[in-house]
């Protein structure tokens, strides 16, 4: 039923690769809805005091910054005429800013100008925005994760203390951990139901790795699609510290439509019946950071992977959610 009707919605859209250049395989574009023109003009005394307002929180930012700037290089000049009890101390002030104060501020403050709804954007455990929302699926959980070993990807241990002093173990000692841990991010205030990953050439420092969550009952993108999961897929290139909290982490790479893009590729090629939509124009393309402070960007495109005609193993092909049909699409051919 729900294919007539798509053949039947179904138009040839032929500037999809000379305007916006070649995307790694798109089937179908769902259209973003046309957004409304909500701009207000703003007066100019509303202007000139909001302009005196970031002036002075500018102002006060700064100062604030040197004095930690200051304070810091004075406990590291006395630090220092203290000896080894000197660095002690130092180590222990770092571990008390950046585990306990830092990460208190912030989620004091996120409180306050972090909006608890859906953006996009998932939250640390911080309450700082973290990685963006970059890919949405269909499916059961049983065809997701079916589909993601077939794909070559290992499901992530759970983050306890065993599990983070080996990852720390295998880190230092460069030696291969294909199920290493990745941290928390929450979305619809919870974190991953779990997290797929790529280790690179062994070298526990570097993967590819998404993090899956089901979508609440009922609960829809933004312009009417429902779909099952959101996920969000990074890289990291390297182990570094969080320019917000200080903290131990990973550095991901900027681009991360290039993630995005190679879980869609990794899936597509070891699940024929996977089948690819893409709202386009989902969000505006930006470029913003994460919450270790990591340059990100997007196109603003989000792609649906429609699993539900993968075969199960145990219980055969799945039909359409009810109210899961996408809206009217455009076919891309000559894809690959």
């Amino acid at each position: 039923m729900w294919a007539r009707s798509l053949e039947s919605d179904v138009t040839v859209w032929r500037g999809w690769l000379g305007q916006r250049g070649p995307r790694s395989g798109y089937d179908d574009v769902m259209p973003a809805p046309a957004a409304l023109n909500t701009e207000k003009r703003q007066s100019p005394r509303r202007a000139g005091r909001r302009s005196f307002s970031a002036a002075l929180d500018n102002f006060f930012f700064v100062f604030a910054g040197l004095a930690a700037v200051w304070l810091a290089v004075l406990l590291a000049t006395e630090s220092l005429e203290w000896g080894w009890a000197g660095l002690l101390f130092l180590l222990a002030f770092w571990l008390l800013l950046a585990y306990l104060v830092l990460p208190r501020l912030h989620r004091i403050l996120t409180q306050l100008y972090v909006p608890n709804y859906f953006i996009g954007r998932t939250r640390t455990s911080d309450g700082l925005l973290g990685d963006p929302v970059n890919l949405a699926l269909l499916g059961s959980t049983e065809q997701l994760e079916q589909t993601m070993e077939a794909a070559g990807w290992t499901r992530a241990d759970d983050l306890t203390l065993a599990s983070s002093w080996r990852i720390v173990r295998s880190t230092l000692s460069r030696r291969s951990y294909d199920e290493a841990p990745v941290s928390p991010l929450f979305l619809f205030e919870r974190q991953q139901d779990f997290a797929y990953q790529q280790e690179v050439a062994g070298n526990p420092a570097k993967r590819h790795h998404v993090r899956f969550w089901r979508c609440p009952d009922g609960w829809m993108l933004p312009g009417g699609h429902r779909v099952e999961w959101l996920a969000a897929g990074t890289f990291d290139r390297a182990v570094g510290f969080s320019l917000f909290t200080l903290q131990i982490t990973h550095k991901i790479d900027e681009n991360t439509d290039v993630e995005r893009d190679h879980i869609i590729a990794t899936v597509r090629g070891a699940e024929s019946a996977a089948r690819l939509l893409v709202i386009r124009d989902f969000s505006t393309g930006y470029h913003s950071r994460n919450g270790g402070g990591d340059s990100i960007q997007t196109d603003g495109d989000m792609p649906v992977i429609d699993l539900r005609g993968v075969v199960d193993a145990g219980a055969g092909e799945s039909e359409p959610a009810p109210g899961a049909e996408p809206p009217a699409t455009v076919e891309v051919r000559g894809i690959s």
